[in-house]
């Protein structure tokens, strides 16, 4: 190992210990249940922002998006599209409201609590339902986040990628395991920062090699006819399907049902933090977003004479040889920031899930706030277990394994969360017949339905199980009794707090 090498695994190392150093400076502030899975509802604005953006957007935006870029060009950036304008109308209708009626509602702590307190379901079973959906597509997002980590160590360390994988779980797990979300919080904020400095340097640098915007752009259009375009395909004479635009816009329909974004709107300290706090995340997330589909289009470039083999590494390969070791060891160490950011939402939605939904409900119900975070931190450990198993295979690919689980969130949650705060008609059935349909959908579209002959079999499986769960929702509502006035009660003074 040379120098170079040596150098940049010092700056991962010292950026690893601090990640840790959180969690242990936090674990000494955690002293009640809330305090481990909603940091006692006390984020500030810039927290709050941040924390939801950067567990939102995790290893995908600097590993899948770039390579998305990479290989097809400027069509990419129709994701980008997407999830742009799904973060501004999640901030905007859901945030403050959920942040209210959370709190309102028997002062939920998750979103099984919230389904549960807001429908006032005495059988449990709307618990049980989204627990389990949490945990199975955590699973997977979970190893998604693992597996772009992995990739890092692998890239830079030269060690297997098993070996990788185990260490950045270890990382991860330790300070999720201690802290909970006061650490995690605080984590992403440092992550979110750093993440924005690279991807608002890196491709600067690589322009400026590249001879220049105008030199950059021509050349970007030499790649192929269509690298530029948005509307045609690269490599083909032939305009991009408006199912393919759909599905990559459809992204966006995601966040209203991802349980680590909705836990921050939760999380803030009082909802006239919320307005600041959208325009703060929106810069953010608009300028990253962007920049990650040029990183991609200009690595084209910069690695025209020896072309990546793995496109989902080309931002590590940039980074690499465009610095001296200290600063690449840095702008890496966003790489490890994006995937840890994420991962440890998600590990800590999952413990929450477990510990207050299942261990509480239905095998303790007297459990103390010491015994939960037990329960808690025990399943952090566990849920890593199984996502590291999932993101075994070297070759599994952090796009598709996010894509399946955003899929799987954005079509159990999204609906249900959406018309549980806007309809007051909306019952406890018509929740449950959301969440069963729009989970089933997306696993048939995932694992039958995309085999199918048509172009329109091929779509983004969100898009026709969000379809279909909102349908359900509002039939099976309509169908079985109406709300009780206590429930309808509830729903109205939520409403008079935003008059």
């Amino acid at each position: 190992m040379d120098v170079s090498q040596v150098t940049k695994l010092m700056v991962l190392a010292f950026y690893l210990l601090c990640m840790i150093g959180i969690g242990f400076i936090a674990y000494r502030k955690t002293s009640n249940f809330s305090d481990y899975v909603l940091g006692g509802r006390n984020l500030g604005s810039w927290t709050t922002a941040l924390s939801a953006q950067a567990s939102d957007m995790s290893g995908w935006l600097l590993l899948g998006l770039p390579g998305a870029a990479y290989l097809g060009g400027i069509q990419a950036a129709w994701i980008g599209i997407g999830l742009a304008l799904g973060t501004y109308v999640n901030w905007k209708l859901v945030a403050k409201r959920l942040r209210q009626y959370t709190e309102l509602s028997k002062n939920s702590l998750t979103l099984s609590d919230f389904f549960e307190n807001r429908f006032r379901d005495d059988t449990k079973i709307l618990r049980v339902v989204s627990a389990l959906v949490i945990i199975v597509f955590f699973s997977v997002y979970t190893s998604a986040q693992f597996a772009a980590g992995a990739k890092l160590f692998e890239l830079v360390m030269g060690i297997p990628y098993v070996y990788a994988l185990i260490l950045g779980g270890f990382v991860i797990v330790l300070y999720t395991f201690l802290g909970g979300f006061m650490a995690v919080s605080s984590t992403d904020v440092i992550q979110g920062v750093l993440m924005f400095i690279a991807l608002m340097v890196v491709p600067v640098i690589a322009v400026a090699e590249l001879g220049g915007f105008g030199a950059t752009f021509t050349a970007l259009e030499a790649v192929d006819v269509n690298y530029m375009n948005l509307f045609r395909e690269t490599g083909t004479v032939t305009h991009i399907s408006f199912i393919v635009i759909l599905s990559n816009l459809a992204w966006g329909l995601g966040y209203f049902g991802q349980p680590h974004i909705l836990a921050r709107f939760m999380a803030a300290r009082s909802s006239d933090h919320i307005k600041k706090a959208r325009l703060i995340a929106m810069i953010w997330v608009v300028l990253t977003l962007f920049a990650a589909v040029f990183v991609g289009m200009v690595g084209r470039l910069y690695f025209a004479d020896a072309p990546v083999a793995d496109a989902e590494k080309v931002f590590m390969h940039m980074v690499d040889g465009m610095f001296i070791p200290i600063l690449s060891g840095l702008f890496l160490s966003a790489i490890l920031a994006a995937s840890m950011s994420t991962a440890d939402s998600q590990l800590l939605v999952t413990a929450s899930s477990i510990s207050e939904d299942f261990y509480k409900q239905f095998f303790r119900k007297k459990a103390d706030d010491k015994e939960l975070i037990l329960v808690g931190r025990l399943s952090v450990a566990i849920v890593s277990v199984i996502a590291i198993i999932i993101a075994l295979n070297p070759n599994s690919s952090v796009f598709g394994l996010v894509s399946n689980a955003w899929a799987g969130f954005g079509a159990a949650f999204g609906p249900v969360i959406l018309l549980s705060l806007f309809w007051k008609r909306m019952n406890k059935w018509g929740a449950m017949a959301g969440m069963i349909s729009g989970t089933l959908t997306v696993i048939f579209w995932i694992t039958v339905a995309k085999s199918f002959d048509g172009v329109i079999w091929q779509i983004y499986e969100i898009v026709p199980a969000f379809i279909v769960a909102l349908i359900a929702i509002v039939i099976v509502s309509l169908v079985t009794a109406p709300p009780t006035q206590e429930i309808t009660d509830e729903f109205d003074a939520v409403v008079l707090m935003e008059i």
